[in-house]
């Protein structure tokens, strides 16, 4: 009888690859948490920037410190580690905040696992994360406090959301300025929430406290020549059609004539037809067209003498958010102008910002439409800005959704460690391990940002512990501004300088008072405060789905056991010469390597290959 071998059996394309066991989870621990620790650098108020620079001919050089914008311009192989890039790119879309706490939470939840691995070698690790999961929601819902009803409060709530949020940013120099800039464009919507009704336009030149917010709809484009420069009731239409063709452009055909009084003649017959679809236009009893592609001169000079303003080559984007705070409908046909919808507004003018000429909407049929001018000394300032601007007011718009709020300065997750840890005491078996190594993870996060600001974070999380555990539920790092814009505190005038009388929040009497020249610096001291009384308020929708998208990720690549890495493709250019046998496969042995070979070389004759058998 034959004997069976027990060799192991290569199941596998040539050059595949395969990580089994212990091996694959670690791999994919080490990549997840690597790009944790990439990106913890940036998190919180004392959190530092990252240059990112692009090589090739289209070099470019980029300041930021949001996850999401590094994790996205960076490029990684491993596969844990494009689950948290994915993972991050999903939470900006969906919430604009928390990309960089929702990676290094993910991340530590990994270090944690790693850390615990000799108290439990069990490989169901993610099934017992389930009842902690239970145990930090019932602990975040507790805490989450709702004002939507009072609108002084709720207004309050926004200014120190936003304020939280750009205190991270490069922003937070200028945070009062921009908290405004924010609050007032999102109030502005009406509870709609559509962003794209804010424009915000960047402008070289000034500074960042110069950027501003205008009541009206900006343009980045030049009126035509000759053209009225300020229109009043105008009626607008917004159309994507060619209005280039006063040339001769006959595509994929050959025009041959035997003198250039034929030429002038089929240059006549197309500007006739040009004047046909200028008069076809004009017919909609419209005062401005505005085209997203070119305006040649000569339709361009139809309408200056039909006293029509006309704007050329606005961008996609520009043409769709025009129709949206006009309210009129990109058309691309004029033959029935009953069924075109044109927008309106009651004053189109020029306007300057620094040495750039802009065209400025004003009383727009969306009334809710505004616009935000940053101005900067480089582009990479403003490009910042922009994305910091962009996360206040993503997290703004959710919390007009969901008004329910939760304090931050870690104050919410050592809540939830805390809940987290008591829920663990009470739990026998190994399942406690992993509930432990769940408020671990949680309580990383205030540990981290009381790092970047350089303080010791082991004594400022430790009094943290001590606090909620004696059911001080508020109290979180102080690492914000006392007062400034919004919050929970009035100011009163004194002789001797400024007095603020912190009030509680939810009884609304003063309860300490302080008197100082001026409001004290964020994070001046590297104590443990009251979040309440501090103001520093974040948004349940993120918090929440930080928490959620963090766990999920690390659950996904607890569950991983083994990576299976694909043979790379064999890119073989087509045959494009005339080849002998062509209809035959050659796929072994020395005559393929010939053939793969003639293939790849410029051939300048037939090739015959050996036919076999």
């Amino acid at each position: 009888m034959a004997s069976l071998s027990l060799a192991p059996v290569n199941i596998f394309k040539a050059g595949a690859d395969e990580e089994r066991a212990e091996t694959a989870r670690l791999s994919s621990f080490i990549g997840a948490i690597a790009i944790g620790d990439l990106v913890k650098s940036t998190l919180g108020p004392k959190g530092m920037d990252k240059i990112l620079l692009s090589s090739g001919r289209d070099a470019s050089l980029m300041v930021t410190n949001d996850g999401a914008t590094i994790l996205k311009n960076i490029g990684v192989d491993n596969p844990a580690a494009k689950v948290l890039v994915d993972m991050s790119r999903v939470q900006d879309d969906e919430v604009g905040d928390g990309t960089t706490s929702v990676t290094v939470l993910a991340a530590e939840l990994l270090r944690s696992r790693i850390f615990n691995c000799k108290k439990d070698t069990s490989t169901d690790h993610h099934r017992r994360l389930e009842r902690s999961h239970k145990g930090r929601k019932e602990a975040l819902l507790s805490s989450a406090v709702d004002h939507g009803s009072d609108e002084v409060r709720f207004w309050q709530d926004l200014m120190n959301i936003a304020g939280t949020t750009l205190s991270s940013k490069l922003l937070t120099h200028h945070k009062d300025h921009f908290t405004k800039l924010a609050v007032e464009a999102v109030l502005r919507l009406k509870g709609s929430g559509n962003l794209e009704a804010i424009h915000v336009i960047k402008k070289l030149g000034g500074s960042l406290a110069d950027s501003y917010l205008d009541e009206g709809f900006l343009l980045d484009k030049k009126i035509g020549v000759n053209q009225p420069k300020r229109i009043e009731n105008a009626k607008i239409l917004i159309a994507n059609t060619g209005m280039d063709t006063d040339k001769i452009k006959i595509f994929g055909s050959r025009v041959r004539v035997d003198s250039t009084a034929k030429v002038a003649e089929i240059e006549h017959a197309e500007k006739e037809k040009m004047k046909e679809k200028v008069e076809r236009i004009l017919k909609h009893g419209i005062n401005c067209f505005i085209n997203r592609q070119l305006i040649y001169n000569y339709p361009e000079q139809l309408f200056g003498a039909a006293g029509v303003m006309a704007i050329e080559h606005a961008d996609f984007a520009g043409v769709e958010r025009l129709a949206l705070v006009t309210g009129g409908e990109i058309a691309s046909t004029f033959d029935h102008p009953e069924l075109v919808k044109l927008g309106s507004c009651k004053l189109i003018e020029e306007v300057m910002i620094g040495e750039d000429k802009l065209i400025h909407f004003s009383g727009v049929a969306l009334g809710e439409a505004c616009t935000i001018v940053l101005r900067g000394a480089t582009q990479q300032i403003l490009d910042e800005a922009e994305r910091s601007l962009h996360d206040a007011l993503c997290v703004l718009a959710q919390t007009v959704k969901d008004p329910r709020t939760v304090y931050g300065g870690g104050c919410s997750e050592m809540l939830m460690a805390h809940a987290v840890t008591k829920l663990a005491s009470r739990t026998p078996g190994k399942e406690a391990v992993a509930m432990e190594s769940f408020a671990k993870a949680l309580r990383m996060l205030p540990t981290i940002i009381a790092d970047n600001a350089g303080y010791d974070s082991a004594d400022l999380v430790a009094q943290l512990r001590a606090a909620h555990s004696e059911g001080q539920i508020t109290a979180g790092l102080e690492s914000q501004r006392l007062g400034g814009s919004g919050g929970h505190i009035v100011l009163r005038a004194e002789p001797s300088g400024i007095c603020v009388l912190y009030c509680d929040q939810f009884r609304g009497s003063p309860t300490d008072a302080v008197t100082a020249d001026r409001l004290p610096d964020y994070m001046k001291e590297g104590t443990i405060g009251d979040m309440a009384i501090l103001g520093i308020t974040e948004s349940f929708q993120v918090k929440r789905q930080v928490l959620l998208s963090a766990a999920e990720a690390a659950e996904v690549i607890l569950r991983v056991d083994n990576i299976i890495k694909a043979a790379p493709s064999r890119n073989v250019s087509p045959i494009t010469t005339p080849v002998k046998h062509s209809h035959l496969l050659l796929n072994s042995g020395p005559v393929h390597s010939k053939v793969v070979f003639e293939r790849l070389q410029p051939l300048k004759k037939t090739v015959e290959l050996p036919c076999p058998g």
